[in-house]
């Protein structure tokens, strides 16, 4: 974990790391935006990876062939970036999020639909099978996890410049519930000792909590 900032400025930067793939890390950057609407966020998007993640490490032949899948849209996200702006990968993730997590897409299938649905070209997609982008995707990457440590997944955001797995939720908080919830996140990135806060999981991803509005694309 990088070390604390000792004072919070008055507003917070977030940076979030993500992957569509990952039903946590939507719940998660629901949330986020949920606490924007309440609190005076500077809010930045971010690609990980979970193939990156998990390359090397012995998986179930299912999730190998998950991982292999996955690896697409995320070199498209971060095609897109490099040819169109940061400021494309909230609405990009957004769409292919929604198509994933809420109309039910493989992940493969996200793509070509998330950019029409963003006004971006289709011709992006060609990005899933180059490894065009790779040296920019494991920058990215390591960007957003090396700094967290290791054994550690998705969702990880970087609350002021200090760096957290979570939260991890399953079922997104609205209004002030969600404003509170930000707020503690911050406090615990000011304590410089802070290092972890866990309980067992009893619960799946909620999908039916996540707010229509954090749904919307604001361009294209």
């Amino acid at each position: 974990m990088t070390e604390a900032v000792q004072s919070a400025p008055t507003k917070a930067r977030v940076d979030f790391w993500f992957d569509p793939l990952c039903p946590w890390a939507w719940l998660t950057s629901r949330w986020i935006l949920e606490a924007t609407k309440v609190r005076d966020i500077d809010l930045h998007w971010h690609v990980m990876s979970l193939s990156v993640l998990n390359r090397g490490r012995d998986l179930p032949e299912e999730y190998r062939e998950m991982m292999a899948q996955a690896i697409g849209p995320v070199r498209v996200l971060i095609a897109a970036a490099q040819q169109h702006g940061d400021e494309v990968l909230g609405d990009l993730y957004t769409a292919m999020g929604t198509l994933r997590h809420h109309e039910e897409l493989d992940i493969q299938d996200v793509i070509v639909p998330a950019l029409e649905r963003v006004g971006l070209p289709v011709s992006l997609a060609d990005a899933a099978t180059s490894t065009e982008y790779d040296e920019a995707l494991e920058k990215s990457h390591h960007e957003g996890m090396d700094p967290v440590g290791e054994d550690v997944g998705t969702p990880v955001l970087h609350v002021d410049g200090v760096a957290f797995f979570g939260p991890v939720i399953s079922k997104v908080p609205t209004g002030e519930d969600a404003g509170r919830a930000f707020d503690g996140a911050v406090l615990l990135a000011n304590l410089p000792a802070f290092w972890e806060l866990k309980r067992t999981r009893t619960a799946g991803p909620d999908m039916s909590t996540v707010p229509a509005d954090t749904l919307q694309i604001s361009r294209g």
